[in-house]
């Protein structure tokens, strides 16, 4: 099956003989953030929350290096959460606050470290890592991001070098997997299923398809009726058309109890269509809930909402954890 049919292909090149050179300039632009986002920075640690912490480096299942946190629990566990960032984050989360570039994508802070330590004090080992092309982790694939296609490999290769190592092999493991993690975790169910077998359950804050981001963003830009442009730019920089990048494509192969959260009406995607398409693909999945959290805000209220409100996740692991 081609990546691109033929009558989109030629739609596409018929949009880029007529479109004009602003409009190309913000399709091309739009691209470029989603297949080459910008690299968020570590602008926060784990001590700032009176957490001790570890510096691992990681190989994924193709051996792009990924930089690492263990943040132990306040008192002694045999309970881990594997706990993976959105695009375009890093492990501390998206540093926003700290002016351009990152505040061109959103001007706000988005702390994962306060969500650590919600995990640490509710008695859960923590493991978070920088997907490639992200954070302090090495670059691979040219760049390109893949929502999924490529950072499946980072999941994969997390999960061995936890199922190798001889205090966390032992340990009852949950997923903390959002939005690009969320589509990578699921491609990794897909590719290497026996690795997550003894995966207790899995939380899936914000997972996306990518056809309705880019059909939100295109709207905001004023280029919604370039969608075929949009995906040919997008293979021109090395990267997967919207319809490759979805986690719905994926969805099937979870077979552990999830628990998803959406923002009811974000103004980024498209609600409740998004969300509903990948939950309503979770055929396997023994349990599954969603929650729909009020608000447009995908990046401030959406991202934040763990670290403001933990009691809803901390109930749900608690259930499936023991």
């Amino acid at each position: 099956m081609a990546r691109i049919s033929k009558e989109r292909l030629a739609k596409a090149l018929e949009q880029e003989k007529t479109i004009s050179a602003e409009d190309l300039a913000k399709v091309k632009g739009l691209a470029e953030s989603m297949a080459k986002p910008i690299r968020s920075f570590i602008f926060k640690t784990p001590d700032e929350e009176g957490m001790s912490f570890t510096t691992h480096t990681i190989p994924s299942d193709d051996g792009v290096p990924l930089e690492a946190w263990y943040i132990p629990a306040k008192e002694k566990s045999d309970k881990l959460v594997i706990f993976n960032h959105a695009l375009p984050m890093c492990r501390a989360g998206f540093p926003g606050h700290f002016g351009m570039p990152w505040a061109g994508f959103d001007a706000v802070e988005i702390d994962f470290v306060i969500q650590y330590k919600h995990l640490t004090d509710a008695g859960y080992n923590v493991l978070t890592y920088d997907f490639r092309n992200h954070g302090n982790s090495g670059a691979a694939n040219n760049g390109v991001a893949g929502v999924g296609n490529f950072e499946w490999r980072d999941c994969v290769g997390v999960k061995k070098w936890v199922n190798g190592h001889p205090e966390l092999s032992k340990m009852k493991v949950a997923l903390y997997s959002q939005c690009l993690g969320a589509d990578s975790q699921y491609r990794a169910m897909l590719e290497r299923p026996e690795l997550f077998e003894n995966v207790k359950c899995m939380v899936n804050p914000l997972v996306v398809n990518m056809p309705f981001i880019f059909d939100a963003f295109s709207e905001l830009y004023g280029i919604n009726q370039y969608q075929e442009l949009i995906d040919l730019e997008l293979i021109k920089l090395g990267g997967f058309t919207a319809e490759e990048m979805q986690a719905a494509n994926w969805a099937s192969a979870v077979k552990v109890p999830t628990f998803v959260m959406q923002v009811k009406n974000d103004e980024w995607t498209r609600q409740p269509h998004d969300g509903m398409k990948t939950f309503d693909a979770l055929v396997n999945a023994p349990e599954k809930e969603i929650f729909w959290l009020d608000s447009t805000k995908r990046f401030r209220d959406g991202y934040n909402w763990f670290g403001k409100e933990p009691k809803m996740i901390l109930d749900f692991l608690a259930k499936y954890m023991g």
